[in-house]
């Protein structure tokens, strides 16, 4: 398989401003993906993931949103100077998003089958009979019987709307899927199944995949790369083999060490001190300096460069661990 990254992202900034403060959401993250590969996006709540994965679609609410500087090439085409009529042609057909949380996903006035159906016929030129007969078998690609296509997503369990959220989402066979947490809100069994069918969808289909959590075990069973995200930034990035074997940035370190080990005699596990960072500050230096147990003086006086610790392993650290798991 070439090298080349089907999805490259440069330099993103992004901040949401308001009248009484500024947020620093995203601080000049880059990274690439390559065709049908999945990266995981890995990080504590308010890091910045779904801000990066709506940035991709052109999703942000603006206001308060704007988007700093940065690019976003799909493929070689950057989506940034693309115009609205463009994009609309780009979401759903070529990049499609997983939402959080289904609850608010969908629309509680429509039936499910026609959420489904109106992604279709917005994107491919067929009839309204057409559309029903490619949404019905959507919903049964997802595991739902189709002969519930005329029902409403209150008639739905969690697990359910998350699936009818997933046909919606691969409706018209997009090439790059973000997936936000699509599985936070479900139970373990229906969590499971989700991600064994996502994982079959994406063998399937050779989709390249973003997948957004804070569940180290799901990265684990669904990823070939991960980005660990704090403070809007990327401190580390590898392959999944660096990123579990050899965790050098104190903060993945710490990740790790609050995951229960079945294998190890630890009697309590090694929560990373304090909170996360204020995202409405500016900080000079390493944003994780104030939860850091090896931190320097050195650590605050200027923005930490990420450093290649072996070839595609990076780390923004001035002291990156040599940890071996």
């Amino acid at each position: 398989m070439s090298n080349e990254k089907y999805l490259e992202v440069k330099n993103l900034t992004v901040e949401y401003v308001t009248s009484e403060e500024t947020v620093y959401a995203v601080n000049d993250v880059s990274f690439g993906i390559e065709k049908g590969k999945t990266l995981g996006l890995v990080g504590e709540t308010g890091a910045g993931k779904t801000t990066i994965a709506r940035s991709i679609l052109r999703i942000l609410p603006v206001p308060p949103a704007v988007v700093k500087g940065g690019e976003i090439l799909l493929n070689g085409k950057n989506l940034m100077e693309l115009p609205e009529s463009e994009m609309c042609k780009v979401r759903g057909r070529d990049v499609t998003m997983i939402f959080q949380d289904p609850m608010t996903a969908l629309n509680p006035t429509m039936r499910v089958g026609d959420q489904i159906a109106e992604v279709i016929l917005h994107h491919e030129n067929l009839s309204k009979k057409e559309g029903r007969k490619r949404a019905e078998e959507m919903l049964e690609m997802v595991g739902i019987p189709a002969e519930r296509y005329e029902e409403y997503p209150h008639q739905f369990s969690g697990g359910m709307k998350q699936r009818v959220v997933i046909a919606i989402a691969l409706a018209c066979n997009p090439d790059l899927l973000l997936a936000d947490e699509p599985t936070t809100a479900l139970d373990v069994t229906i969590q499971a199944q989700v991600l064994e069918m996502m994982r079959d969808l994406h063998a399937r289909k050779n989709m390249t995949m973003i997948l957004i959590t804070h569940d180290l075990g799901v990265v684990a069973e669904m990823c070939d790369d991960v980005a660990i995200v704090y403070g809007g930034e990327i401190v580390e990035m590898g392959t999944l083999r660096d990123i579990f074997k050899h965790p050098s940035h104190p903060y993945t370190v710490g990740l790790f060490g609050a995951l229960p080990d079945l294998e190890s005699d630890r009697h309590r596990l090694t929560p990373i001190e304090g909170l996360p960072i204020d995202p409405t500050l500016q900080i000079t230096g390493c944003k994780f300096k104030p939860r850091c147990p090896y931190a320097t003086e050195e650590c605050g006086k200027a923005a930490v460069q990420a450093q290649e610790l072996t070839p595609g392993h990076f780390c923004k650290c001035l002291y990156p661990r040599k940890e071996v798991r």
